[in-house]
């Protein structure tokens, strides 16, 4: 797995995971990740449902290489559905249906338990909103027994992708083909805390002649968080320094249900990516001020032991 992701992968505890990055020898971002080593013995990975195709010819690929090779190395494709359940009751509500205690379930970390009935689920404590809460992995079979369940609780919603996209542009967390791409580096995107300490010694994943060198040295552009009154920012809305000359774009933006103000992400040239740099963006035409700001925008409340 090493060789085609940027994380140290080998240091996981078991049925602990991490976020991480398929990469290309140039550097650019392939799709996010997430990476579990399971207690079982094997390596659990949930990849972008919209890069499946990609992603699983890029995994096959490697296990052919590597069996010519001799090497004990096997994929196999689960047909599971998968549930989010977010939010600061999240853990409350699934307790009553599993047997096992979720307060020694730390965020991202996993356990394959029973789920209100449905046996082999995997229950991940993750969610990508920034919010505590699980992401339950169930055998097609039993997931709308499952939802069901989890729905009788007066607590539970269920929420459209909208409803993620803002959480999790709050949080700061970055969306697949609109914010990190195949042509964006993870110290561009400043993903540069999902390369392994180990693994920029070695420089031994896709593009790292290309990014190690970026996380010493300077690059041309940065992802940044945007906050600004009046309408909101959306994707592919051009951003100016003061001067009014086009210096970036856009890559996502909604209005905060939390903060009631706009927040947005995008990409400036270095020098413009301080937090407090006061910046123009253009919004139907016209141009209104925005202010570089400190991603997360919300705070996160990830579940840890103390």
């Amino acid at each position: 797995m090493e060789s085609l992701v940027v994380g140290d992968i080998a240091e996981l505890r078991p049925n602990q995971g991490t976020l991480s990055l398929f990469t290309n020898e140039a550097g650019g971002i392939l799709d996010d990740l997430i990476v579990t080593n399971t207690s079982e013995g094997h390596l659990y990975v949930v990849s972008n449902a919209g890069c499946w195709e990609k992603d699983l010819a890029l995994m096959q690929d490697k296990v052919r290489e590597l069996q010519n090779q001799g090497r004990d190395v096997g994929l196999e494709v689960l047909d599971n559905a998968l549930l989010a359940l977010q939010g600061p009751t999240a853990a409350q509500v699934l307790q009553a249906g599993v047997a096992d205690d979720l307060r020694k379930l730390p965020f991202m970390t996993s356990a394959v338990m029973e789920v209100f009935g449905v046996s082999g689920c995997r229950v991940t404590r993750c969610g990508y909103t920034g919010e505590d809460g699980v992401e339950i992995s169930v055998p097609v079979a039993g997931a709308v027994h499952l939802a069901t369940a989890i729905l009788k609780n007066p607590e539970v919603k269920l929420a459209g992708l909208a409803a993620r996209d803002s959480l999790r542009l709050e949080a700061g967390l970055c969306l697949y083909g609109n914010d990190i791409d195949e042509h964006t580096t993870p110290v561009e995107g400043s993903l540069s805390w999902t390369l392994g300490k180990r693994r920029r010694a070695a420089m031994d994943f896709p593009g790292a002649k290309v990014i190690v060198p970026q996380l010493k040295g300077r690059v041309q552009r940065r992802r940044v968080g945007l906050m600004c009154e009046g309408a909101p920012m959306r994707a592919h809305s051009p951003i100016l320094n003061m001067e009014g000359t086009k210096i970036g774009t856009v890559t996502s933006g909604c209005p905060s249900p939390s903060l009631k103000k706009n927040v947005a992400m995008g990409y400036v040239p270095c020098e413009y990516s301080r937090p407090g740099t006061m910046l123009l963006v253009e919004v139907r035409r016209k141009q209104q001020m925005a202010v570089v700001s400190k991603m997360p925008f919300v705070p996160t409340n990830y579940y840890t032991l103390k």
